[in-house]
């Protein structure tokens, strides 16, 4: 077993880089403060930011495209896919399907856009008592050309059912992977992803998995199932950590 050669090297910010199918991904971690008891940011709060168009970070959070309830009211996407993974906070979720979801902690939406959909994603401020902090990642995946057009879908995969594997190393010390997509073994079957996701054909090799890792801790990476996969692997929230991967 030998450890794989690191090609590049990169800081992270709001956007992370990407690579083909992999179109996307953005980090928003944003601490909003208490709501004003209608999910809202208080007017207070709002002074001096390019309300409908702030991404300033001011006061440790953006209003994004929100003026009132911070996040994305309608918009169209068309040919991609949104894998979103929250981590804190709320998301309401409203689309041209007819479909509408409140979800976070641990959930993941996803939805195939396919030949077209506008949906809604706002950050609700439910705590009028205390912070109401954000944290998620959003995913754009490619579709293939064959499926630029395809029928649009909204899948929601809850906490409580996505596989994780549970590691513990020589030392006692503990990973756990959380399968988002694609098969790992000794995590359980993975969660099917929408039927006309690029993830959802039989020559791809798409997998997005989450790795929390104990300071110190071990686990090897198993090799990918496809011979020309490509992965990109990020780290957050941790001064440096090291991988190896079969060689």
């Amino acid at each position: 077993m030998s450890a794989s050669p690191i090609i590049q090297t990169l800081p992270l910010g709001a956007q992370w880089p990407c690579m083909d199918p992999f179109l996307f991904c953005a980090h928003h971690n944003d601490a909003y403060p208490a709501g004003d008891g209608e999910m809202g940011v208080q007017a207070v709060e709002l002074q001096d930011r390019p309300m409908g168009s702030d991404f300033s970070g001011k006061d440790g959070f953006s209003m994004y495209h929100g003026d009132h309830v911070p996040g994305f009211p309608g918009h169209p996407h068309r040919g991609f896919e949104t894998v979103t993974l929250v981590r804190k906070g709320l998301i309401d979720h409203a689309d041209s399907l007819g479909a509408a979801a409140r979800f976070g902690g641990g959930d993941v939406q996803w939805v195939t856009a396919g030949a077209g959909i506008m949906h809604s994603e706002m950050f609700p401020l439910l705590h009028t008592d205390q912070s109401n902090p954000l944290e998620l990642f959003q995913i754009w995946l490619n579709l293939p050309a064959s499926h630029k057009m395809v029928q649009p879908h909204f899948t929601m995969l809850w906490n409580e059912r996505i596989p994780r594997l549970h590691h513990t190393d020589a030392g006692g010390l503990q990973t756990t992977v959380t399968v988002v997509a694609g098969a790992l073994a000794g995590a359980g079957a993975p969660l099917p992803p929408p039927p006309e996701s690029w993830a959802s054909q039989a020559r791809a090799d798409v997998a997005i998995w989450t790795i929390r890792m104990e300071p110190g801790a071990e686990w090897t990476l198993p090799a990918a199932q496809g011979a020309d996969t490509r992965r990109m692997l990020y780290w957050f929230g941790a001064a440096a950590c090291s991988w190896k991967v079969p060689a």
